[in-house]
């Protein structure tokens, strides 16, 4: 019997994090019009997918079908990929998942839809065990940036732990979101400082990045990133590495430029 989702649940139900993924759209992911290839958007959408329905389960999902896929507006080079995604409907070894692409323009802050779609996820486990019965938590505060990445093993070492580089080029991407985002300008990193590791990211757990605006100066920002592991079949947390990144906005002619300051 399938189950819809969306009412007021008992107090008493666990909360699942909120799924939220994002990419910064590169020229070699888009085609010959210059705007992101159809195949890159669903292969996002299925990643996000795919973290939502087994946080929600908490059990080893695969996707089944993508259903009501609209393609919208068009994902430009620069633009930031933000992708939604949540569990609507539950079966007895299945759930739908509703998904939303957003491009957002991180010089002016303007967001837009651009492709939403509903996937069935289907559990490779026990079908005999009940859905768990679950509500999700709600967006993280808007002066956060956070969203989560599943390590792959392309990324890690003959350990099948992330390298330390690629941990932290996913923290300077969130330092670079935040920062983007708290001025609208282009901004480079100018240093990272006190980054300290403090427990390895496994091949196939959630990396967790949340990265938030510190301090201002004239033409920097100081960002503090966390990077926290999720084991996805647990929902355990742990701390894996913090740090603080200084970024610097630039003018037209890439020159530091002023920033404005930071608001409580």
């Amino acid at each position: 019997m399938e189950i819809p989702l969306g009412l007021c649940a008992p107090a008493a139900m666990p909360a699942i994090p909120f799924t939220r993924i994002a990419e910064l759209v590169f020229p070699e992911q888009t085609n010959h019009h210059g705007t992101l290839f159809g195949g890159v958007s669903l292969a996002l959408m299925d990643r996000a997918g795919y973290i939502a329905a087994t946080r929600f389960t908490r059990r080893c999902m695969v996707t089944a079908a993508f259903n009501d896929v609209a393609f919208g507006k068009p994902v430009l080079p620069g633009q930031l990929a933000e992708l939604s995604a949540r569990v609507v409907k539950t079966g007895r070894n299945s759930c739908d998942v509703m998904c939303e692409l957003v491009a957002e323009d991180l010089l002016s802050g303007e967001r837009q839809m651009a492709v939403s779609g509903r996937m069935v996820m289907v559990s490779t486990g026990d079908a005999a065990a009940p859905m768990p019965s679950a509500v999700v938590s709600p967006p993280p505060d808007d002066k956060l940036t956070q969203f989560v990445e599943v390590v792959f093993p392309d990324t890690s070492n003959h350990r099948d732990i992330l390298f330390g580089g690629e941990a932290l080029s996913m923290m300077g991407k969130a330092a670079f979101i935040a920062a983007t985002r708290h001025c609208r300008m282009t901004v480079v990193m100018a240093a990272s400082e006190e980054v300290e590791f403090r427990s390895p990211v496994k091949v196939g757990e959630f990396a967790i990045l949340t990265a938030r605006v510190l301090m201002t100066g004239k033409s920097s920002l100081r960002i503090g990133v966390e990077l926290d592991v999720e084991d996805p079949m647990t929902g355990d947390v742990r701390s894996s590495a913090i740090g603080r990144f200084t970024m610097v906005a630039l003018d037209d002619k890439g020159r530091p430029a002023q920033v404005p300051p930071r608001l409580d």
